[in-house]
């Protein structure tokens, strides 16, 4: 039970965060929420937002090679 109450605490939301929108980027957000009936617009917002976060972190992770030095079928001599 100690454990789940860390836990919750953990996870519980503190940190408060606003931006402003024009009225065309909010026309679009009002007709999304609209067409695929959005009820929870902070959820629907936040999701959006972390998951492009991580997108962007897992496109730009390091890689062992560079783009030029990856391996593959045909790279190296020729046979």
């Amino acid at each position: 039970m100690k454990n789940k109450v860390q836990k919750d605490e953990q996870m519980k939301r503190i940190h408060r965060q606003s931006f402003m929108l024009n009225s065309r980027e909010m026309k679009a957000i009002n007709r999304y929420c609209e067409k695929y009936r959005v009820s929870n617009r902070s959820r629907f917002m936040r999701e959006t937002i972390v998951t492009a976060i991580l997108k962007k972190f897992d496109d730009d992770h390091p890689t062992l090679f560079g783009l030029d030095d990856k391996p593959n079928l045909f790279s190296g001599s020729g046979n």
